[in-house]
């Protein structure tokens, strides 16, 4: 799958991209949603999957999790395409009579996709997780920077590594089913939430603070590792089969950055009120993106993935209408039930 041709590209697969996957679907649109992550769900998948959010509308409070299940069930009624662990880097723009230029983006997988037009959805930009230095050697075979599902976490050791909500979470989320889990913070205080920290310390998580993994060791997967304590002389060997390193993550634009895009505060996209960037063809939307009186808030990111996306409808068809019409008049936008 080296070309790949679609009506839309949306960067960014977090909540703001998978809800336009779904409105590019309700347009008619053949879309495909590229990210740099190798799951969906952004910021939301990425820092605080078992967190409740209170903001979004309908929902007295669901967390970060289900609300990604609940997008990417709306946006599958429309079969979009996922290109994930990879990056959209080079832009190129190819001249079209009677029609929108077609752009053309080159991924980091070499990828090449030809469209009509791109919403760009990247949140705060391309996440990168801050990696663990000792144990690089086991990543895929015991270690690992996201928990997407708890299923292979079953029955094992978990170890940890890190003190802020993502830690906090992913140690709450596998407590149950894993065999032990430990998490070690090189602090004695937490960047989580302090409910969440409470929660924690009432489950039994051994919880090891002041504390670094000095070594890990195994053969084809991840048997066991090291850590030392600030004070103690001699290291603690734990069990370990699943080392999660949950570390943070460094967001930027990247590549974009080469997109002749304006920028506001050097890493926000200015958009108008349609939701266009300064480059025709590019719309945006969510928290990357920047005008007066801009709210970042996921609610928000919502309507205006559903501005771009109408929006971009037009830029591909002139002759289209607007208004996309109310989904409780549209037959075909009622789910297909097995």
């Amino acid at each position: 799958m080296n070309a790949i041709e679609v009506d839309l590209l949306i960067v960014g697969a977090g909540p703001v991209g998978l809800f336009g996957a779904y409105y590019a679907g309700v347009r008619g649109l053949k879309v495909a949603v590229i990210d740099s992550l190798s799951q969906i769900g952004g910021q939301v998948s990425a820092m605080y999957p078992e967190k409740q959010i209170f903001d979004i509308a309908g929902f007295p409070a669901i967390s970060g999790r289900q609300l990604i299940s609940n997008l990417a069930e709306q946006a599958a009624h429309y079969d979009p395409l996922y290109l994930l662990g990879q990056e959209a880097q080079q832009l190129d723009r190819v001249a079209r009579e009677g029609e929108p230029d077609l752009l053309v983006v080159k991924t980091s997988t070499g990828v090449e996709i030809s469209t009509g037009a791109i919403v760009i959805t990247g949140g705060i930009g391309t996440f990168t997780p801050r990696s663990l230095p000792v144990g690089e050697g086991f990543l895929g075979r015991g270690l690992e920077y996201f928990v997407p599902s708890s299923a292979e976490y079953t029955g094992k050791d978990v170890v940890i590594v890190g003190g802020g909500d993502s830690a906090v979470d992913w140690a709450l989320m596998l407590q149950p089913i894993a065999s032990s889990v430990t998490l070690v913070h090189r602090r004695e205080a937490f960047r989580a939430h302090q409910g969440s920290v409470e929660q924690l310390r009432a489950t039994s998580v051994r919880i090891v603070t002041n504390a670094q993994v000095m070594t890990a060791t195994g053969g084809d997967q991840l048997e066991g590792i090291e850590i030392t304590i600030n004070g103690e002389s001699e290291p603690h060997r734990l069990p370990c089969q699943k080392l999660v390193a949950a570390l943070g993550f460094t967001a930027n634009l990247g590549p974009l950055r080469d997109w002749g895009l304006q920028l506001h505060d050097n890493r926000h996209l200015v958009v108008d009120s349609m939701m266009r960037t300064n480059v025709a063809g590019i719309f945006s939307a969510g928290d990357i993106t920047d005008y007066a009186g801009k709210v970042r808030l996921i609610a928000v990111g919502f309507g205006e993935v559903a501005t771009a996306v109408n929006n971009a409808a037009v830029h591909l068809d002139p002759a289209a209408q607007l208004f996309p019409g109310h989904s409780t008049d549209n037959p075909a936008s009622e789910p297909v039930l097995a």
